[in-house]
C-alpha cells in the first residue's frame, strides 16, 4: 500500500499530495488509521524549519488519534481495533536516566514523529507502539488530538511547577495552550486567574473555570492581585516583564514558562532570592505523565475547543495558525 499525505516539499512551501511506501512494520510499530490529527503551531515551525531540523518531504501532524490496524511481531499493549493518541514524540531509548525515570521526554536521543519520520496529516501512519496512547471513551475523537500536544505540555508543566490542589494559580496567555491550562488548573481545585490582553477572552477564560481576570497592557499587567500565587505558567510565545510576574508569586512559588519567547529573557536575581522562587521551563511529557493527563481530562471535562477542517483544506487552516485567527485549535478529519 501506498500512503497519502500531505507534506511539504520545501521550506515554507504550501503542503501538497504525496504519497511514499511505508517501511515494513519493525516488531515494535503498529500501523495506524488516521482519524483526526490537531495542527499545532509546532508543525508550522517545523514547515518554516525555525528550529533547523527540518527534513523534506516533511509531513505535519503530531496529534494524532488513530485506529490500529496492524502490529508488529513484538507488540502486545496494543492490539488491532484499538483508538489511540500520538503526540510530539516518536521514541526515545528507553534505557537511559531520564527515561527510566519516567522522563522519555527529556532523552538526549528523542525522537519526533514529524522530525524522524512522517506525520499525520495523511490516512495512515507507521508508530512505534510504545509511544500510542490508548484513549479513554470519554474523550471524542476530534476532542483528543490537541490534548496529544497542547494538553500535555500545559499539565505538564503545571505539573512541574507544583500545582496540587487549593493554590493560587495564575495562567498567561488565553489561546491555544491557555485555554486548556484554565481548564487543567480550576477543575483540580485550584484559583486560576488569566493574564489576558482581550477583554472577549478574558470573559471566555471565565466561562472555561477562571476565578479573576488581570488585563495586560502595553505588556504589562494593570494592577496586582491582592493575594500571591503558588505558581504561574506563561503560555504565550512573547517576551515578559518577568520581574512583575515573580513578584506576585509567594515564597516557594514558581513561574514555568512553555511559550517560548522569541528573544532572550533579561531579569534581576532578587526577586527569586528574597522569596526562595523558581523561574523553570517546561517541555511535553513522559509516557506515564501522558497517561494520567488523560485520565485527568476524561474525568473532569477538560475538552479543547477546537475549529474543524477536513484533510484537503490543510493550507485554508494553516494560514489561520498563522495569522492567530484560530479559537483555539485546528483539527483536521478525513472527510
Amino acid at each position: 500500500m501506498k500512503i497519502k499525505a500531505w507534506a511539504a516539499l520545501e521550506r515554507g512551501k504550501p503542503l501538497t499530495e504525496w504519497s511514499y511506501d511505508p517501511p515494513s512494520l519493525a516488531p515494535h510499530e503498529v500501523l495506524l488509521r488516521v482519524e483526526a490529527c490537531g495542527l499545532c503551531h509546532s508543525d508550522i515551525h517545523m514547515i518554516d524549519n525555525d528550529w533547523g531540523q527540518s527534513r523534506y518531504p516533511l509531513v505535519p501532524g503530531h496529534e494524532v488519534v488513530g485506529t490500529v490496524l496492524a502490529v508488529g511481531s513484538g507488540v502486545s499493549e496494543l492490539s488491532v481495533g484499538l483508538r489511540v493518541g500520538v503526540g510530539w514524540q516518536r521514541s526515545s531509548c528507553l534505557a537511559c536516566d531520564d527515561c527510566l525515570r519516567g522522563n522519555e521526554n527529556c532523552c538526549d536521543r528523542i525522537q519526533s514523529v514529524i522530525g524522524d519520520g512522517y506525520g499525520g496529516f495523511a490516512d495512515h501512519i507507521v508508530m512505534d507502539s510504545r509511544f500510542c496512547f490508548p484513549l479513554p471513551d470519554q474523550i471524542p475523537t476530534e476532542h483528543a488530538g490537541p490534548l496529544m500536544c497542547g494538553g500535555i505540555t500545559v499539565y505538564s508543566g503545571l505539573r512541574a511547577a507544583g500545582l496540587s490542589s487549593g493554590q493560587r494559580v495564575g495562567i498567561i496567555g488565553v489561546g491555544g495552550l491557555g485555554h486548556l491550562a484554565v481548564q487543567f488548573a480550576s477543575r483540580l481545585g485550584n484559583q486560576v486567574t488569566v493574564f489576558t490582553t482581550s477583554e472577549n477572552k478574558a470573559e471566555e477564560a471565565a466561562k472555561l473555570g477562571a476565578h479573576d481576570t488581570v488585563l495586560v497592557r502595553n505588556g504589562k499587567p494593570a494592577k496586582t492581585p491582592s493575594r500571591s500565587f503558588n505558581l504561574i505558567l506563561s503560555t504565550v510565545p512573547a517576551a515578559l516583564p518577568l520581574e512583575s510576574y515573580l513578584n506576585m508569586l509567594c515564597t516557594d512559588g514558581a513561574l514555568c514558562m512553555v511559550g517560548v519567547p522569541n528573544e532572550p529573557l533579561t531579569f534581576s536575581l532578587f526577586p527569586l532570592l528574597v522569596k526562595r522562587r523558581r523561574l523553570l521551563a517546561s517541555p511535553i511529557g513522559g509516557r506515564a505523565q501522558m497517561r494520567e493527563m488523560l485520565d485527568v481530562a476524561a474525568r473532569f471535562g477538560v475538552r479543547p475547543i477546537i475549529e474543524k477542517f477536513r484533510l484537503t483544506e490543510i493550507n485554508t487552516a494553516i494560514a489561520k495558525v498563522r495569522n492567530n485567527t484560530i479559537r483555539y485549535r485546528a483539527v483536521l478529519v478525513p472527510h
